[in-house]
């Protein structure tokens, strides 16, 4: 049986959610299904693990275990924590389309909505007899998003996630089925749609998710983590340290040094740099577009998890354990 966890939270916290599992409830015999429940709103909040975070407007929404959801509307300084939202299943992934419309998907299939800039969330979606977790997302805009999981479970939208439907990939190259875990899916600036997955898996859409094609980058192992830079360059990071970088809208690729063998969990672009998070608490820094990356490790190897810019030169880095200083 094939792990239904992201490799990220292998990393980090099997030990956490095995500690915290979600609430079941046994309606007949022989069936097992998911009863939803609201986050719990903590004091501690800010010292979980957070996996994604992003803009809304000026504000920053962070998402993470047992569906938390922070905001920060001082650029980092302080947070709290989003009142109403629906469920305790941890969070894996936000995209805002605007200052006020945003999703944020996770395990059990869920994706919630908002409309106020994450103060209050609803549920679009949720799976209560499969923990098949969603592990990215992604809107071009108000209506049109995408959001990718376990086993090539694809999802998309044209309707602002009022209705969600599947898109059957074709199988990978060389395989008689499309079943490999799909990590993160990222845009470049003109639109056109990237995700990344296990098995060095690169996909390319340019008509916002109805079809996709396969990319070659000779990698055989997982992409966690993606993004587009200015000038359209393209960098894809994952196990052991490996990135990637196209610099032809995805059509090929070839390796980036990165001086490490951390595993990169998130990669991010600033005015002038590059900036990536890994395991073991590395992080990356480029100034040559990503193709050459220096290397620090922070003195308490806090594992990090995601990070997001704060403006052209500085940023904020989360981890398994909350938020730590960049």
């Amino acid at each position: 049986m094939r792990n239904q966890l992201k490799p990220v939270f292998l990393a980090l916290a099997v030990g956490l959610l095995m500690a915290h599992p979600p609430a079941f409830a046994a309606p007949g015999e022989g069936v097992v299904t998911l009863e939803p429940r609201p986050a719990t709103i903590t004091p501690f909040a800010t010292r979980g693990m957070m996996l994604d975070a992003t803009r809304a407007g000026a504000r920053i929404v962070a998402v993470g275990d047992r569906g938390v959801v922070l905001l920060s509307d001082d650029q980092g300084k302080s947070w709290r924590q989003a009142r109403d939202v629906p469920t305790d299943a941890t969070l894996n992934a936000v995209s805002f389309a605007d200052e006020r419309n945003g999703w944020a998907v996770g395990h059990w299939g869920v994706i919630l909505r908002t409309g106020d800039g994450g103060e209050t969330w609803s549920r679009q979606r949720l799976d209560t007899s499969e923990d098949r977790p969603l592990y990215s997302v992604h809107f071009l805009n108000a209506e049109h998003g995408v959001a990718v999981g376990l086993w090539s479970l694809l999802l998309r939208t044209r309707d602002g996630g009022t209705t969600w439907e599947d898109v059957a990939l074709s199988p990978p190259p060389g395989d008689t089925r499309a079943d490999r875990n799909l990590m993160r899916i990222f845009a470049n600036h003109g639109g056109d749609l990237f995700i990344v997955g296990e098995r060095g898996t690169v996909l390319h859409s340019s008509d916002r998710g109805l079809n996709w094609s396969y990319a070659a980058t000779g990698y055989r192992g997982s992409f966690w983590s993606g993004t587009a830079l200015a000038d359209g360059t393209l960098l894809i990071g994952g196990l052991r340290g490996n990135l990637y970088r196209s610099t032809d809208n995805g059509a090929s690729w070839s390796a980036a040094a990165s001086n490490t063998h951390s595993s990169i969990t998130d990669i991010v672009a600033l005015k002038d740099k590059v900036l990536a998070v890994a395991l073991d608490g590395v992080t990356l820094e480029s100034s040559d577009g990503g193709a050459h990356f220096v290397a620090r490790q922070r003195e308490d190897r806090a594992a990090l998890t995601t990070a997001i810019a704060l403006d052209d030169t500085s940023s904020i880095i989360f981890s398994r354990t909350g938020i730590v200083s960049d």
